[in-house]
């Protein structure tokens, strides 16, 4: 089902799909509802159906003029993803900036075969986790509704397609997210597009077994931010705090996990554009902005705050200026040199549609 560019509709944001798109009615609706009423004039609006119209003409009908003008204009495209992807034309663009219409469109059928004619040896642990992938969201809530039907034909499909990586539990909420703004059939082959690495590195290290890529960001990330933030990396240091303990999930699921989908949402704009650097740099963005807090905590108090981060930390609109004022794009290369030849030689990456027998790697949450 592709998201039609005529579904932009400023009156429509609170329809029945965006409350599946944000969640849990009663919190993200409501967020949501106060963020579009409270002082919102009509100029605002008239502002925002402008935005969309700026979309369009970049986008093109279906599309078709998105390669040409991101060529021709990078600089405005990545200005106007940082400001936020409108809603309604979401799904659409991230099909197109990751990659992965160009791989649904060069393997035709291949979808359906993997989800009717193949199986699985991670089927049972993709039916275990299934109802563990936002159990607090609308659209997963039903047991064996709609969402979940979906959620499993996506893993299990995917489970098939590289046997080599298989199923981890980690990558449900990829694969939930993408679901909420696309076919079961685009949000597989985008999910594809991110583990094999159709525009950016590949990410399927992050659930291959021992979670190679994983131990990889967290050496970049421990360093980064005791680059950046000294004094809290001292302290952390004194009270053996280390990004593992706090820091894995934001890698594994990309912030998808539990942080609120109004932010969320934020990040995977600029991550499938400008690729897994904007992990790092929100880690330090939201480190940086509750900064003075961290410093006076202990262990015990340390680990809840950094699990659990203010409400006004969770503001896109505060937290991504943060984040973009950091510089990594040269420091990671580097350390991630440092890594490797502390490691030995990198872990190779497998080729597009492996097939190799299934591996499990487990990932806790």
């Amino acid at each position: 089902m592709e998201k039609k560019i005529d579904d932009c509709d400023i009156g429509n944001l609170h329809s029945p799909r965006q409350a599946e798109k944000f969640g849990s009615i009663t919190q993200e609706l409501n967020n949501l509802s106060d963020s579009l009423t409270k002082g919102r004039s009509a100029n605002e609006f008239e502002r925002e159906e402008r935005r969309i119209r700026k979309w369009r003409k970049m986008i093109g009908l279906g599309g078709s003029d998105w390669k040409y003008y991101a060529r021709r204009k990078p600089h405005v495209v990545k200005r106007r993803i940082r400001k936020g992807i409108p809603d309604c034309l979401r799904g659409l663009v991230w099909q197109l900036i990751s990659g992965s219409r160009d791989l649904l469109l060069m393997n035709p059928g291949v979808y359906e075969q993997l989800v009717i004619y193949e199986t699985s040896a991670s089927e049972l642990d993709i039916i275990r986790d299934i109802s563990r992938t936002f159990p607090s969201h609308v659209f997963f809530q039903q047991r064996h509704g709609p969402g979940q039907r979906s959620l499993y034909n996506v893993l299990k499909a995917y489970s098939v397609y590289d046997r080599d990586v298989g199923y981890v539990q980690g990558m449900g909420f990829l694969a939930g997210l993408l679901l909420l703004y696309m076919s079961e059939e685009d949000a597989f082959w985008l999910l594809v597009a991110l583990l094999k690495g159709a525009v950016h590195a590949p990410m399927e290290g992050l659930y291959q077994v021992g979670l190679p890529l994983v131990q990889q960001y967290l050496f970049q990330f421990d360093l980064l931010m005791k680059e950046h933030l000294p004094k809290l990396g001292e302290h952390f240091t004194q009270e053996m705090i280390n990004p593992s303990m706090y820091a894995s999930q934001w890698f594994i699921t990309v912030f998808s996990y539990s942080f609120p989908f109004h932010l969320t949402l934020r990040i995977w704009d600029v991550f499938l554009y400008e690729g897994v650097k904007i992990v790092f740099k929100v880690g330090l963005a939201l480190l940086k902005y509750c900064h003075d807090d961290l410093v006076k905590l202990p262990f015990e108090k340390l680990i809840h705050a950094l699990r659990n981060f203010p409400e006004d930390a969770m503001d896109p609109d505060r937290l991504l200026p943060m984040a973009y004022s950091f510089k990594v794009s040269k420091r990671l290369e580097e350390l991630k040199e440092v890594y490797d030849k502390k490691n030995g030689k990198p872990v190779k990456c497998a080729a597009l549609n492996t097939k190799h027998q299934p591996k499990t790697a487990q990932v806790k949450f």
